[in-house]
């Protein structure tokens, strides 16, 4: 098995010193999360370069909580520490695939640049569309 079990204790380390981690939010009564494991399985086969977290969130509800998942499965992807993506319900291996190939592409340097722009803009009151901020 080439996922990493994550907890409120690893969480942390384990998102900063990793260049890339994808995270599966998931809970053992919950069917689509049983059916997504094995293709999320696969895609840790596939991309072993980088981290893939199963987060329990019945065994861990504090971090649930603090990512606001009110749907599982839903799949997190960070790079560099940053959440660049989060989608709720099941990905096919394929999305999944392209999913990685487009994050490991992004130009981390500039996505920290739109990042600092766009909190600065909503500091001084210049954000002017509506949208749910994740932090």
């Amino acid at each position: 098995m080439s996922t990493t079990e994550i907890t409120s204790d690893n969480f942390r380390s384990t998102v900063e010193g990793n260049e890339t981690v994808v995270l599966d939010c998931w809970a053992s009564w919950c069917g689509p999360c049983r059916a997504f494991a094995p293709v999320y399985e696969a895609a840790s086969e596939r991309h072993q370069n980088i981290v893939w977290g199963k987060l329990d969130t019945e065994a861990q509800p504090e971090l649930a909580a603090a990512f606001d998942i009110r749907s599982i499965p839903t799949v997190m992807v960070f790079r560099q520490g940053v959440l660049l993506f989060r989608q709720a319900g099941m990905l096919p291996a394929k999305a999944l695939d392209e999913l990685i190939g487009e994050v490991q592409g992004l130009d981390m340097d500039d996505v920290r640049r739109q990042i600092a722009e766009h909190e600065k803009a909503h500091a001084e009151g210049r954000c002017d569309h509506d949208h749910d901020h994740e932090h």
